[in-house]
């Protein structure tokens, strides 16, 4: 094997920077049958530092390609988050309706204005590319949306609203949603507000997005805004909230009352979702067309712990790419969230087989490599525990509790935790009301710093980071229950490095 992304605690599968510091994905944009990721980068240090654009492209979302840093701080600012567009029709004008321009809308944030107290110091830009995003130029009248008077002003999330033939801006305002229109990119009017009164508000709301899908199994159509809110989330620090309801081409309003997470692990932030173009707006020239498909990325990690995390060239990993679908359960809507099937590639499939684990008792699974690698099986509700495990005697402790209806992750014996005070503490909890009395798939993806659980087909999902000092190579399931258990269709299979 290459020395090539081998360092100690390197994702094999997972996207990670090269060198350096990495956060938020941004500009997540599919056209001529590439996938453009850009995301949060500070080039000279593995801390935070100015933001920069940095840039990798894919053919398949599994596989990447790094390519030069897009877009570089200015006399306007840094360059926080934000998202792009294919401009088809070329409203902006940067471009030609034979070669649609990709357009970036960012955020700029001016340092010197926020040392000074200003208020004023976040403010929205654009960009453009007519290769492909292998170059980019600045727009010479940024920024396009200047700041009231708001502290946290920021990352834009763009999309194309068909229905009302306007572009349409989903924008964070301190603790709430504004929604802004455009008819070019450049010049933009504010539409109306969300969330004030709606949802957590333990942190600052950042990240939106903004998206339609169809309810699965029916023609019925629903809105989904991903809200990011740090800190505030379940289970500490940083986390990613939805809603579900309508838009009516100004206004986004919601009937749900309860507060709904993406993703119940710690380590799971800032997540928006690839753009979709109009159906069949690259007719069949591309083999990777997403089509409707609505494609999330998180960045996976937390701002409790985020820049103390053990790595040493790098810092920071995205989750694996993953597919939304939105689905009835019970009198409301959940959105799941599941690997794509491109994963699948690289997944060594081995033939399954059923296993059963008596009551009260253990059973315990070989596997040299367990960092990674999948672990896939069938179960139903049962007091079980799963625990990866290293000849170090660190272990990784899943939990489900029938009787609370839980699920839990214990990784403060996983491996390194005492880098910071908070990652090591607690025990990770997700409620599990709705999952099926019957037979439900659970897949767990194992890398080597981190753990994705993903519960009868994403409805349910935790994504934790972890540093064990060795490889685990012992999965030991214990049956709590009086009852024997079934893991039906159960495989452990390794997974193929990416790079």
């Amino acid at each position: 094997m290459s020395d090539y992304y081998t360092e100690t605690y390197r994702p094999q599968f997972h996207f990670t920077p090269e060198e350096k510091w990495m956060n938020d994905p941004n500009g997540m944009v599919y056209h001529k049958g590439v996938y453009h990721l850009f995301y949060q980068y500070y080039p000279d240090d593995i801390v935070w530092g100015p933001m920069h654009w940095g840039h990798a492209t894919s053919e398949d979302l599994v596989h990447w390609q790094h390519k030069p840093i897009a877009l570089f701080p200015d006399k306007h600012g840094l360059i926080f988050s934000g998202s792009a567009v294919v401009d088809f029709n070329n409203t902006s004008g940067f471009g030609t309706t034979d070669n649609p321009p990709l357009v970036a809308i960012f955020t700029y944030h001016l340092m010197e204005g926020e040392k000074a107290g200003r208020t004023d110091f976040q403010t929205q830009g654009i960009a453009y590319s007519l290769d492909n995003g292998a170059t980019w130029t600045k727009y010479e009248e940024n920024p396009v949306i200047g700041n009231p008077g708001i502290k946290d002003f920021r990352d834009p999330k763009v999309f194309w609203d068909a229905e009302n033939d306007q572009w349409m801006m989903s924008l964070v305002a301190g603790d709430h949603l504004q929604l802004w229109a455009s008819e070019d990119l450049k010049n933009w009017s504010k539409r109306s507000e969300f969330g004030k009164d709606k949802g957590a508000h333990g942190g600052v709301w950042e990240c939106p997005d903004l998206f339609p899908l169809k309810v699965a199994g029916s023609e019925e159509e629903k809105w989904v805004l991903l809200i990011s809110i740090n800190p505030g989330a379940p289970n500490g620090g940083s986390g990613t909230q939805y809603f579900i309801g309508d838009f009516d081409g100004s206004q986004f309003t919601t009937e749900q009352t309860e507060v709904k997470w993406i993703d119940w692990g710690t380590d799971n932030y800032a997540g928006v979702t690839y753009n979709v173009l109009p159906k069949g707006f690259y007719g069949e020239t591309y083999t990777n067309d997403p089509g409707q498909d609505r494609i999330f990325i998180g960045w996976m990690s937390n701002w409790t712990y985020a820049r103390d995390t053990p790595t040493e060239t790098w810092r920071s990993a995205m989750t694996v790419p993953r597919k939304l679908t939105l689905r009835k359960v019970g009198q409301g809507y959940d959105l799941f969230n599941y690997p794509i099937a491109d994963l699948d590639t690289i997944i060594d499939a081995v033939a399954p087989s059923d296993i059963i684990i008596e009551a009260e008792k253990g059973k315990d699974f070989k596997f040299d490599q367990l960092n990674q690698a999948e672990v896939k099986f069938k179960t139903t509700k049962g007091d079980l525990s799963f625990g990866f495990q290293n000849d170090l005697k660190e272990t990784l402790l899943l939990t489900f509790d029938t009787d609370e209806n839980l699920f839990s992750l214990d990784r403060s014996t996983s491996g390194e935790v005492d880098f910071q005070e908070d990652f090591g503490k607690g025990i990770q909890k997700m409620p599990v009301p709705d999952l099926p009395n019957g037979e439900f798939e659970v897949r767990i993806l194992l890398d080597a710093s981190s753990i994705e659980v993903f519960l009868n087909k994403g409805q349910y999902v935790m994504t934790a980071q972890l540093f064990p000092r060795e490889n685990y190579d012992t999965l030991h399931v214990e049956n709590t229950s009086n009852v024997s258990m079934k893991l039906g269709d159960f495989a452990i299979s390794p997974v193929n490095r990416i790079w």
